[in-house]
């Protein structure tokens, strides 16, 4: 569709010869002067004016202003002649692109509008994306009406205006970067950037450069300077997932810019001040690795000023049948399905389900429906096979007594056993059973190796 172009121009022989040089590219509307111009705004809105200044009746001035009032503000370009000039200056002050003087040329018009015409296109583009980001992360858009959810997301109203620093806790899959998400969009940086870095997902020997950056020269393959991700999120926020994997070297540099809010590129000794809140996330006990010498005690407390817990699915079992359908739903739109409904079976089935992955492992879940049972009544037997397991009855022991019930750690290690089980030992398959990523089953293989399917099964 071609865009649209209004030219105002008293002179009938220029307003002519601008016609007939874009009308080929542009959908073109001629008015002779502003009361004509305003009555065509009103009618078409333009994507771009171009107007005399020295006109009969109402300047070019006057049309300027009134189509900047537009909802869907034109490209507004003045044509002036040479001793206007400071009059052009004092329109784009007021919100016009550019000044043109008189004669014009026409090349350089064709110029100035695909110009402006593209900045405008992507000013929309921000706009849009800004609302939908903002609806995408407003906490009213958080599914689940549970009283742990709805615990942590007071705690999210409370600490966004602040300029504290977050810890999120919980397991993998409770939504820790969408809280880190929502946590920025409510703040007063909301406007700034939000970055987010994976740390585990990053070499050791490369984070530190990747978050602090580094100078030209500061290291073999330093080729160029490199501003990291605490510069980068300047004005904004900053979101480190999985910090309990950062190494010594790493931890330094965090606690110095914490305590002196400036960091140092790699190769440079020149502080750089910052303004970014930090909000950092683990699944990791971090004050049982502060026990073992493993993360620092004063880093801890810096990163843990306002520590905020996200439920597991296992503790808002009440939230899994709404965001079961909530999934579906969402995954039957972006494919342009029919929705796939689950039958009370089967819900019954997935509600009872212990979700290891939490959200993760149910939004898979539901893609894996939505695109195979697309239109279809969703019955038990349909489910995977891991869902149907149910958990082992109460064991006894050798006094008839209830033997103790297994710690958290030797759950984790029986969900792993099924999970390698189930995808015959194969690990990227057990970890998308799991919701988790690759690596951090690789990590959990290194923590129990007993558990280790061995090399020829990966």
């Amino acid at each position: 569709m071609k865009s649209t172009v209004l030219i105002v121009d008293d002179e009938k022989h220029s307003r002519e010869g601008l016609r007939a040089a874009l009308e080929d590219k542009y959908e073109t509307f001629v008015a002779k002067d502003a009361a004509e111009a305003m009555r065509l705004m009103q009618a078409v809105p333009p994507d771009a004016v171009l107007t005399d200044l020295r006109m009969a009746g109402e300047d070019g001035m006057a049309v300027i202003d009134r189509a900047l009032k537009l909802a869907h503000q034109p490209v507004c370009i003045m044509m002036t002649a040479y001793g206007d000039v400071d009059t052009a200056v004092q329109a784009m002050s007021r919100g016009a692109y550019w000044f043109m003087q008189k004669p014009v040329d026409l090349r350089q018009v064709e110029i100035l509008l695909e110009r402006g015409l593209k900045a405008r296109s992507t000013e929309k583009e921000v706009v849009t994306l800004k609302t939908r980001l903002d609806r995408k992360f407003s906490l009213g858009e958080v599914v689940g009406s549970s009283a742990s959810l709805q615990r942590a997301i007071e705690q999210v109203r409370a600490v966004a205006p602040s300029n504290a620093t977050v810890l999120l806790l919980g397991d993998t899959g409770t939504g820790k970067e969408l809280f880190a998400q929502m946590i920025h969009q409510a703040s007063h940086r909301s406007k700034g950037p939000f970055m987010a870095v994976h740390c585990a997902a990053i070499p050791a020997n490369l984070l530190e450069s990747e978050l602090f950056g580094h100078e030209k020269g500061a290291f073999t393959g330093a080729t160029e300077r490199r501003v990291g991700r605490f510069e980068s999120a300047d004005g904004g926020t900053l979101f480190l997932d999985e910090i309990g994997e950062i190494d010594a070297t790493t931890q330094v540099k965090m606690l110095r810019f914490l305590e002196t809010r400036a960091v140092e590129r790699l190769g440079s000794h020149r502080p750089i001040a910052l303004d970014l809140r930090l909000v950092c996330a683990t699944n990791r006990d971090l004050s049982q690795m502060v026990r073992e010498g493993k993360f620092r005690e004063d880093l801890y407390y810096r990163l843990s000023v306002v520590p905020l817990r996200l439920p597991s699915l296992r503790e808002r079992k009440d939230d899994i049948p709404l965001l079961l359908a909530h999934y579906l739903a969402r995954f039957a739109k972006e494919n342009t399905s029919a929705l796939a409904k689950l039958s009370s079976e089967a819900e019954a089935i997935l509600v009872q389900y212990a979700w290891p992955g939490n959200i993760r492992e149910l939004r898979n879940a539901c893609e894996n429906l939505a695109v195979l049972r697309a239109g279809k009544v969703v019955a038990a037997p349909d489910l995977d096979a891991r869902f149907s397991q149910v958990e082992a009855p109460p064991r006894f022991n050798s006094a008839g007594g209830l033997a103790p019930v297994l710690d958290r750690e030797q759950n984790e290690k029986q969900l792993l056993r099924q999970a390698l089980a189930s995808a015959g030992r194969n690990r990227t398959r057990a970890a998308e059973l799991m919701g988790i990523s690759r690596r951090t089953l690789h990590r959990k293989l290194l923590q129990w190796p007993e558990l280790d399917p061995g090399p020829e099964n990966q």
